[in-house]
């Protein structure tokens, strides 16, 4: 019986030098391929492996090392193309959590990172299968294979012994393994996109002489942006389109091509890839629309594009997407539908729409704010918006991120990146509500205002629209950030003015005394009180509206020297101009007052984000050994003992014993001490109003209140200890949400914060910085800091049980839901007076989490 392997240890993957390759379990059907593979090795190579020279496989070594059962025999194949380029295996030996792991990479694939990589893999597939340690002799010439196991970060140790190195490695994740994955996948996804935004040669598949059609669209662009290297139509029928040369088929091109725009309809797309695989193609961009878009058939399509293209080296931008653009001069590339690009800049720009794109680009261009490369995805059937964050964050022509988001692929590989990007570039998204069809991304579990704040945590810049967006952009692409959110308003309208310190006003900035000038200011008056106001603020905006045209040219001369001797930023309404007026400079120019003010607010909120520490996960003692226990017990569910699974993370629940008479009610309170409450047993019965009777500290006055409630309620009602007053009633909730993973929501307990739905949200797990900031980002958090005639509450324990809650549910994804209603918070500490969890098999793989894969 032919054994079976698990469906995820497939995986394309992508190589350090860019380059892509699919692995997967060996089969039986691989003996010739592996005949074929082992035929082009070199003697060095064989003799590394197998210590000695071996020319050839024999038949029964084929099928030894073809024939595995997936347990304690795995070996993984990587292939390109139809080839076979590496293969690595472990067989279990004794003790049974070991086992003997070898790899074997081809000579001309070697130096690709393609080991580590397939490492990952095997590592992980090892410990589905209850191994912890991997054992390895390597001959002690064999650098490669001894540095890549050094340096993949875990814990390794090495003997020599009789003429071989005996390496042992434990397989247990590390810091500094997770480090070294993160650098690996971050180089390798970088440089998958620079080869795809600097091509050498580009081919247009497609492109005829009917005007207007898209191929040819593409091919005038490419011209007409003065492309620095040759350019190769393609078209089966035509000799020649817009004077070039046109070729049959990609592989009648003399020369070699780097990248192939596809502009031929959708039936015709796998053909071309296959074409594109024998000529060696590096990357593709898909114009072509009828795949995910249209339905299921197309989605379909859509599929077997990306893994045909994968599988043979190549990553995808599409389909059904404009194009791609870099402004380098040394590159001139527009890839794209879109005729007007906008001239160099340090804008990296990002979007999803096809449809939108060339509106995009044109606004952009209107504003005269440059870029330094353009994607548009379309159906982002295979590279995203992460893969490009990966390229900008080190990409020096970028200074600025850009995204237009109409769905989240892998929401937590994106706000992983986004926390470590933007403490160096700024990220700027519009991400709208709703996924369109055939994007390949699920609809986000959480509300819309949930997605703002973990954003906000992630210290992306989240916009409304695309005008805010552009707004936004120009400002961080030409000034400086601001120290602080104090700002200056400098005009010569007194109501504009106004108009733009209320503007502060709400946006939480703190503005001065407006200095109006009056309407006939030129640029002395100008000059003067700028340089008076810029020493005191961070940021000023300058109102320059005549009413009839006047010496702007030396106003704006003035704005700049200023702006240029003090670094500090300066934004501008000036005669109502958009954008980057060449007068101004650097200084970018607003229609209205408000959006200038809108704009800095913004970019202010982001400089303070830069600001605070980015914080580290504090430890905690937790016996998370323990906690595996409790919920492995209760699986498949619902709900194991919220008491004993908190306790594992040094969370105390205060007990809450059941009743059915009040002779119960008082025996229970000798036994918990006086005084208590008697309440609703059910916990979300406990949350309505009138279902709790506290301060209860004698038996007449337990029964009293027993009797009332069991009136209401029926008689099996609760007993609990008083939690020590005063006290403010807070909830603490975690889920697992299929995009984002663990998320944590803070919110207070009152009735009136419930019904508003007045909560904050973080990923899990929390930083000490991070949990602080959740406790402070709901409206109502005022009444723990002692307002509203509140006393000063222990926010810092709550702060500790919010680090302790996100710890939990980060280490344990089967928890499906965990709440803690009510968090009593008292004036010495805070008591749990109710815990629920709910626990489910892990429902689908952790998207950013195992080995790296597309």
């Amino acid at each position: 019986m032919e054994a079976h392997y698990p469906a995820h240890w497939e995986a394309d993957v992508v190589l350090s030098d860019g380059g892509t390759a699919h692995l997967r379990p060996i089969r039986p059907g691989d003996a010739d391929l592996l005949r074929a593979f082992y035929a082009r090795l070199s003697p060095e190579t064989i003799y590394f492996r197998f210590f000695g020279p071996r020319p050839r496989l024999s038949d029964k070594e084929v099928a030894w090392f073809t024939q595995v059962d997936y347990n304690d025999r795995v070996a993984l194949i990587a292939t390109i193309g139809q080839e076979m380029v590496g293969v690595v295996r472990y067989d279990r030996v004794k003790p049974e959590d070991h086992a003997e792991v070898a790899f074997l990479i081809e000579d001309a694939h070697q130096g690709r990172g393609l080991a580590s990589v397939m490492m990952e893999h095997l590592r992980a597939a090892a410990r589905e299968r209850g191994i912890r340690t991997f054992v390895a002799d390597v001959l002690p010439a064999n650098h490669r294979m001894s540095g890549m196991f050094r340096q993949a970060g875990y814990t390794a140790q090495s003997q020599f012994e009789d003429g071989v190195v005996r390496m042992t490695l434990d397989l247990a994740s590390t810091e500094t393994s997770r480090e070294v994955t993160a650098a690996r996948e971050h180089r390798a996804e970088a440089r998958s996109i620079q080869r795809l935004l600097t091509p050498t040669s580009v081919a247009v598949v497609g492109a005829n002489r009917e005007p207007g059609g898209i191929g040819q669209t593409v091919l005038r662009n490419l011209l007409g942006a003065d492309f620095t290297g040759p350019v190769y139509p393609v078209h089966r029928e035509v000799r020649a389109v817009a004077g070039v040369r046109a070729y049959k088929s990609v592989s009648a091109i003399d020369g070699d091509v780097d990248l192939a725009v596809v502009a031929v309809p959708a039936e015709g797309v796998l053909g071309v890839v296959e074409e594109c695989a024998r000529k060696g193609v590096r990357g593709l961009v898909v114009v072509s629309s009828g795949f995910g878009e249209t339905g299921p058939e197309g989605r379909a399509r859509q599929d077997d594009l990306v893994r045909l293209a994968n599988a043979n080296g190549m990553r995808v931008v599409g389909p059904n997407c404009l194009g791609i653009a870099n402004t380098d001069p040394a590159i001139r590339l527009n890839a794209t539908l879109a005729a007007t690009l906008p001239g160099r800049g340090t804008v990296g720009f990002f979007s999803q729409s096809g449809a939108l794109g060339t509106a995009l680009l044109q606004r952009v261009a209107q504003r005269r704010m440059g870029i330094s490369t353009f994607v548009s995805a379309g159906n982002r059937a295979d590279v995203s918006g992460n893969d490009l964050l990966q390229y900008w964050e080190e990409d020096p022509a970028t200074k600025v991120v850009l995204l237009y988001l109409e769905s989240l692929g892998n929401p937590r590989k994106f706000t992983r990146l986004a926390r470590r990007i933007s403490r160096k570039k700024p990220i700027v998204a519009v991400k709208s509500q709703g996924v369109p069809t055939g994007h390949a991304a699920p609809v986000l579990g959480l509300p819309d205002t949930a997605i703002s704040a973990l954003f906000a945590q992630a210290g992306v810049i989240r916009v409304a629209d695309l005008t805010q967006l552009f707004d936004v952009a120009q400002l961080l692409a030409y000034q400086p950030l601001p120290e602080g959110p104090r700002v200056g308003v400098v005009g010569n309208s007194d109501a504009l003015a106004l108009l733009a310190v209320d503007a502060c006003v709400d946006a939480g900035l703190d503005p001065a005394e407006p200095v109006n000038l009056g309407a006939r200011a030129g640029a002395a008056e100008f000059g003067k009180a700028l340089a008076d106001v810029l020493p005191t603020v961070d940021a000023a905006v300058v109102i320059y509206m005549p009413p009839v045209p006047g010496p702007s040219g030396e106003v704006a001369a003035e704005l700049v020297r200023l702006q240029a001797e003090t670094g500090k930023p300066v934004l501008a309404t000036f005669e109502g101009k958009l954008g980057m007026p060449p007068e101004l400079a650097s200084i970018p120019s607003y229609p209205a007052p408000e959006e200038a003010v809108r704009a800095l607010a913004h970019v202010v909120r982001h400089a303070q984000w830069r600001g605070r520490p980015a914080g580290t996960v504090p430890a905690v003692e937790a016996d998370v050994a323990a906690a595996r226990e409790i919920v492995a017990a209760a699986l498949p569910g619902p709900e194991p003992d919220a008491t004993r699974l908190l306790a594992c993370y040094g969370i105390e629940v205060w007990p809450s014993v059941p009743v059915s008479s009040a002779d119960e009610a008082v025996e229970a309170a000798e036994r918990l001490g006086w005084p208590v409450v008697v309440k609703a047993a059910d916990m979300d019965a406990s949350r309505r109003a009138g279902t709790v009777r506290l301060g209860l500290a004698e038996p007449h006055a337990l029964r009293q209140a027993y009797e009332d409630l069991a009136a209401r309620l029926g008689p099996e009602l609760a007993v609990q200890r008083m939690a020590p007053q005063p006290s403010v009633p807070t909830v603490v909730t975690a889920v697992q949400d299929r995009d984002f993973g663990a998320v944590v929501t803070f919110g207070l307990g009152e009735v009136a914060a419930r019904l508003l739905g007045d909560q904050a949200y973080r990923l899990a797990p929390l930083t000490s910085e991070g949990a602080a900031d959740l406790v402070r980002s709901v409206r109502s958090a005022p009444l723990l800091f002692g307002e509203y005639g509140y006393p000063p509450v222990a926010v810092g324990a709550l702060e500790d049980l919010l680090v302790r809650v996100g710890l939990l549910v980060d280490a344990l994804p089967e928890v499906a839901r965990l709440e803690l209603d009510p968090v009593l918070v008292g004036e010495a500490g805070i008591v749990v007076a109710g815990a629920r969890a709910v626990v489910r098999e892990a429902a689908w793989p952790r998207p950013d989490g195992g080995p790296r894969r597309l």
